[in-house]
Protein backbone atom coordinates (compact mmCIF):
# COMPACT_ATOMS: atom_id res chain seq x y z
CA UNK A 1 0.00 0.00 0.00
CA UNK A 2 1.55 3.35 -0.86
CA UNK A 3 1.68 5.70 2.04
CA UNK A 4 1.30 9.34 2.21
CA UNK A 5 4.71 10.14 2.66
CA UNK A 6 5.71 8.10 -0.49
CA UNK A 7 3.49 10.22 -2.66
CA UNK A 8 4.80 13.57 -1.26
CA UNK A 9 8.46 12.66 -1.83
CA UNK A 10 7.40 11.62 -5.56
CA UNK A 11 5.48 14.70 -5.80
CA UNK A 12 8.62 16.88 -4.23
CA UNK A 13 10.95 15.14 -6.73
CA UNK A 14 8.78 15.67 -9.69
CA UNK A 15 8.37 19.70 -9.10
CA UNK A 16 12.06 19.91 -8.21
CA UNK A 17 13.05 18.40 -11.31
CA UNK A 18 10.43 19.84 -13.16
CA UNK A 19 11.70 23.41 -12.03
CA UNK A 20 15.68 22.36 -13.00
CA UNK A 21 14.50 21.17 -16.29
CA UNK A 22 12.49 24.82 -17.22
CA UNK A 23 15.30 26.85 -15.82
CA UNK A 24 17.51 25.24 -18.14
CA UNK A 25 15.39 25.44 -21.15
CA UNK A 26 14.98 28.65 -19.98
CA UNK A 27 18.00 30.45 -19.06
CA UNK A 28 21.29 27.88 -20.89
CA UNK A 29 19.82 26.00 -23.91
CA UNK A 30 16.94 23.70 -25.26
CA UNK A 31 15.99 21.63 -28.01
CA UNK A 32 13.75 22.68 -31.17
CA UNK A 33 12.21 20.76 -33.86
CA UNK A 34 12.90 22.70 -37.54
CA UNK A 35 10.44 22.18 -39.51
CA UNK A 36 10.00 22.76 -43.39
CA UNK A 37 12.48 23.73 -46.00
CA UNK A 38 13.07 27.29 -45.39
CA UNK A 39 17.03 26.18 -44.20
CA UNK A 40 17.48 23.32 -46.46
CA UNK A 41 19.79 22.25 -47.22
CA UNK A 42 21.61 22.95 -43.64
CA UNK A 43 18.09 21.41 -41.75
CA UNK A 44 15.92 18.80 -43.41
CA UNK A 45 17.48 18.07 -46.39
CA UNK A 46 15.71 14.85 -47.23
CA UNK A 47 11.85 14.72 -46.02
CA UNK A 48 10.81 11.85 -47.93
CA UNK A 49 9.86 9.85 -45.00
CA UNK A 50 5.93 8.81 -44.44
CA UNK A 51 4.17 11.89 -43.68
CA UNK A 52 7.40 13.35 -42.20
CA UNK A 53 7.63 11.39 -39.34
CA UNK A 54 11.24 11.32 -37.66
CA UNK A 55 12.53 13.08 -40.14
CA UNK A 56 12.77 17.01 -38.71
CA UNK A 57 15.99 17.77 -37.18
CA UNK A 58 15.88 18.69 -34.02
CA UNK A 59 18.17 21.32 -33.00
CA UNK A 60 20.12 22.75 -29.46
CA UNK A 61 19.25 26.43 -29.23
CA UNK A 62 21.76 28.10 -26.39
CA UNK A 63 20.56 30.62 -24.54
CA UNK A 64 23.70 32.12 -23.16
CA UNK A 65 24.61 34.62 -26.44
CA UNK A 66 21.13 36.60 -24.84
CA UNK A 67 22.64 38.05 -22.09
CA UNK A 68 24.48 40.86 -24.25
CA UNK A 69 23.15 39.96 -27.72
CA UNK A 70 26.75 38.73 -29.31
CA UNK A 71 25.46 37.60 -32.38
CA UNK A 72 27.06 37.66 -36.11
CA UNK A 73 27.09 37.09 -39.49
CA UNK A 74 26.21 33.37 -40.32
CA UNK A 75 24.89 32.84 -36.97
CA UNK A 76 22.00 31.18 -37.24
CA UNK A 77 19.22 31.95 -34.54
CA UNK A 78 15.57 31.17 -33.04
CA UNK A 79 12.50 33.53 -32.96
CA UNK A 80 9.10 31.49 -33.69
CA UNK A 81 11.13 30.19 -36.53
CA UNK A 82 14.83 29.42 -37.41
CA UNK A 83 16.94 31.18 -39.64
CA UNK A 84 20.36 32.53 -40.26
CA UNK A 85 21.27 36.25 -39.76
CA UNK A 86 22.69 37.89 -42.86
CA UNK A 87 22.94 41.60 -41.92
CA UNK A 88 23.54 43.36 -38.71
CA UNK A 89 22.52 46.93 -37.60
CA UNK A 90 23.85 49.39 -39.53
CA UNK A 91 24.58 46.79 -42.70
CA UNK A 92 22.75 47.97 -46.26
CA UNK A 93 21.35 44.63 -46.88
CA UNK A 94 20.05 44.47 -51.23
CA UNK A 95 16.79 43.56 -51.77
CA UNK A 96 16.51 40.15 -54.89
CA UNK A 97 14.54 41.49 -58.09
CA UNK A 98 15.13 44.97 -56.96
CA UNK A 99 17.28 48.39 -57.08
CA UNK A 100 16.27 48.71 -53.70
CA UNK A 101 18.56 48.53 -50.50
CA UNK A 102 17.49 48.43 -46.85
CA UNK A 103 19.57 50.22 -43.73
CA UNK A 104 19.61 47.15 -40.58
CA UNK A 105 18.57 49.88 -37.91
CA UNK A 106 20.07 50.05 -34.39
CA UNK A 107 19.02 46.94 -32.13
CA UNK A 108 18.11 44.60 -34.81
CA UNK A 109 19.21 42.25 -37.58
CA UNK A 110 18.24 41.00 -41.02
CA UNK A 111 17.33 37.10 -41.32
CA UNK A 112 16.87 34.62 -44.09
CA UNK A 113 16.11 31.51 -45.09
CA UNK A 114 19.08 29.55 -46.62
CA UNK A 115 16.21 28.13 -49.08
CA UNK A 116 15.29 31.77 -50.69
CA UNK A 117 12.27 30.09 -52.80
CA UNK A 118 10.95 28.97 -50.27
CA UNK A 119 11.23 31.41 -46.71
CA UNK A 120 8.94 33.94 -45.24
CA UNK A 121 12.22 35.85 -43.86
CA UNK A 122 13.07 39.66 -43.44
CA UNK A 123 12.59 39.85 -47.08
CA UNK A 124 9.11 39.69 -46.50
CA UNK A 125 8.48 41.57 -43.19
CA UNK A 126 11.94 43.33 -42.83
CA UNK A 127 14.52 43.43 -39.85
CA UNK A 128 14.00 41.88 -36.80
CA UNK A 129 14.43 43.06 -33.38
CA UNK A 130 17.48 41.65 -31.47
CA UNK A 131 15.44 41.20 -28.23
CA UNK A 132 13.75 38.90 -29.73
CA UNK A 133 15.72 36.27 -30.56
CA UNK A 134 14.99 33.35 -28.35
CA UNK A 135 18.85 31.71 -28.66
CA UNK A 136 21.76 30.34 -31.49
CA UNK A 137 21.24 27.16 -32.83
CA UNK A 138 24.71 25.40 -32.55
CA UNK A 139 24.23 21.68 -33.17
CA UNK A 140 21.76 19.23 -35.17
CA UNK A 141 21.11 16.66 -32.07
CA UNK A 142 18.49 14.45 -34.28
CA UNK A 143 18.96 12.31 -36.71
CA UNK A 144 21.38 10.28 -35.30
CA UNK A 145 23.59 10.79 -39.14
CA UNK A 146 23.43 14.67 -39.09
CA UNK A 147 24.01 15.11 -35.67
CA UNK A 148 27.31 17.65 -35.74
CA UNK A 149 27.87 21.16 -35.34
CA UNK A 150 26.41 23.98 -37.52
CA UNK A 151 28.14 25.66 -40.38
CA UNK A 152 28.47 29.28 -39.83
CA UNK A 153 28.54 30.52 -43.38
CA UNK A 154 28.53 34.23 -43.81
CA UNK A 155 26.10 34.48 -46.38
CA UNK A 156 23.39 31.94 -47.65
CA UNK A 157 21.93 32.40 -51.42
CA UNK A 158 20.01 35.34 -51.04
CA UNK A 159 20.36 38.67 -50.44
CA UNK A 160 24.11 40.06 -49.06
CA UNK A 161 25.30 42.84 -46.91
CA UNK A 162 27.81 45.21 -48.13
Amino acid sequence: MVTASFVWNVCKSSLTFGLIGLTISDRVASIVPVRGFSMSPTFNPDKTTYLGLFTDDHVLVEKRCLTDYKFSHGDVVEKHMIKRITGMPGDWISLPYSYDAVKVPEGHCWVEGDNPTNSLDSRSFGPIPLGLIRGRVTHILWPPQRVGKIDHRSFPQGGFAF
